[in-house]
Order: C-alpha cells, then sequence, then structure tokens
C-alpha cells in the first residue's frame, strides 16, 4: 500500500442535489403576475383619485353618466364605491407575500372583495347596465359583464369554501381581470373617439348621439373582452422548461 493513497470511496452526490437548480434573479417584466403589483397599485390609486370624487360629494350634476332613472344617480354611487372596494382588495388577493406570510388575512381580504365589492358592485351593474344612456350595444355588454363579473366571483368563493384551491385560483383569475377590466374602458374610450371623431359628418351623418354610442359600445366591449382573454390565456399558458425539471 503506497503512503499517503486515500481509499476512502468518491462522495456520491445526493439527487436532490444533481437536480437542484439556482434560479437567477428575474427582472419584473419576467414575473407577469407578481411584480406588476407596485404599478399596477399606482393606476389604481390614480383611478380611483379620478374616478370617487364625482360620487363622494353626492352631487347629481357631477355625475359622469347621466341619469336615466330617479334613483340612478344613487345606484351609480354605490356601484361606484362597492367596486372601488372590490379593486382594493383584489390588489390584495394576489399579493404572493400576502398568500404566503398573512393567509388570515388573504382570507379576511377575500371575503370582503366577494361581499363588500363585487356582489353589492355587481348587482347594482345590472340595473344601471341595463338602464345606461348609451345605447343598447352598450347595455347588452355592461349587463353580460356584470353577470360574468358575479358569476366567476361567486365560483371562486364556493371553491374555496370545498377546498378546491386550484379551481379557486382559476377562478379568481378571471374575476381579477373583470374588475381591472374598467380601466381598459377608460383608456379605449378616448383613443375610440380620437379615431371616429372625424368620421361624425360621414359615417355618423353628423349624429353626436350615435358617435357617442359607438365610442361607448367599443370601449365596453373591447376592455372587458381582451381582459378576460388575457387571463385565460395566462392560467393556459405552458410551464416553463426549467420549472418542470
Amino acid at each position: 500500500m503506497t503512503a499517503g493513497t486515500d481509499l476512502r470511496p468518491p462522495r456520491v452526490q445526493p439527487a436532490a442535489e444533481r437536480t437542484k437548480r439556482v434560479e437567477p434573479g428575474k427582472h419584473w417584466w419576467r414575473r407577469p403576475w407578481r411584480a406588476p403589483l407596485g404599478p399596477l397599485g399606482l393606476v389604481v390609486v390614480a383611478f380611483l383619485a379620478y374616478s370617487l370624487p364625482p360620487y363622494l360629494a353626492f352631487d347629481p350634476a357631477r355625475s359622469r353618466v347621466p341619469s336615466t332613472f330617479p334613483a340612478h344617480y344613487l345606484f351609480l354611487v354605490g356601484h361606484v364605491v362597492f367596486g372601488s372596494i372590490a379593486m382594493v382588495t383584489a390588489l390584495l388577493q394576489v399579493w404572493p407575500w400576502i398568500r404566503r406570510k398573512h393567509p388570515v388575512l388573504h382570507r379576511y381580504s377575500g371575503r370582503a372583495y366577494v361581499f363588500a365589492g363585487v356582489l353589492p358592485s355587481g348587482l347594482l351593474a345590472l340595473t344601471i347596465g341595463a338602464a345606461t344612456p348609451y345605447g343598447p350595444v352598450t347595455r347588452a355588454s355592461d349587463v353580460l359583464l356584470a353577470v360574468l363579473w358575479l358569476g366567476t366571483t361567486w365560483a371562486g368563493y364556493r371553491a374555496a369554501r370545498e377546498r378546491r384551491f386550484g379551481d379557486h385560483r382559476r377562478w379568481m383569475v378571471r374575476s381579477f381581470a373583470l374588475t381591472m377590466s374598467i380601466i381598459l374602458n377608460r383608456l379605449i374610450g378616448p383613443i375610440a373617439a380620437i379615431f371616429l371623431g372625424p368620421q361624425l359628418a360621414t359615417t355618423f351623418g353628423g349624429s353626436e348621439i350615435a358617435l357617442t354610442q359607438s365610442i361607448a359600445a367599443l370601449g365596453a366591449w373591447v376592455s372587458w373582452t381582451v381582459a378576460l382573454i388575457a387571463a385565460q390565456l395566462w392560467l393556459d399558458r405552458k410551464p416553463n422548461r426549467r420549472a418542470r425539471v
């Protein structure tokens, strides 16, 4: 035997260590569900700062939507206030840190999202949507949106109660998309006005009512359908190969 020779068998690396991968830090734009919560939160705050004041003043003259029946403004105030609660609590629901570290807060904010946000706001939306002054095309969109918003939210709540958390998450992603689609609606309206405005004398025969209804209809339909399709594509995306490994 040669002096100094190490006869110990070579160390076999455990399978867990061999397959472990050290994930490099990802930029926020490569984590579309988690990191943009900060920018999205700022967008929500800015949106609420613009949308709430005319309705918190309880002055019908400041309403941005013409009234079509005596209680229309009160219904609209309720819809906006409860919808604002839904938007704020929706951000708390999708915040990964809260879900991991504070599950009790996640549950309570989820109940607030459902019962103090979506359900009252959605039920009021059925009424004011059916009586919208922006024409039958927008009316159909508003009512359908309200039904889908209520339906996806209730399906998500029931799934959580039955401890089907995978289904709960998928339904709540759809509900979240519909909740935030109002922001997209407010962005599409001005863009539609820019493109359709010059056609007032031709396409719309000089009718400002027809132009206004067309702009409103485009914003109403495109906003929530695009948001819902984007949410479904995100849910149906194929997992990253490295994540599968």
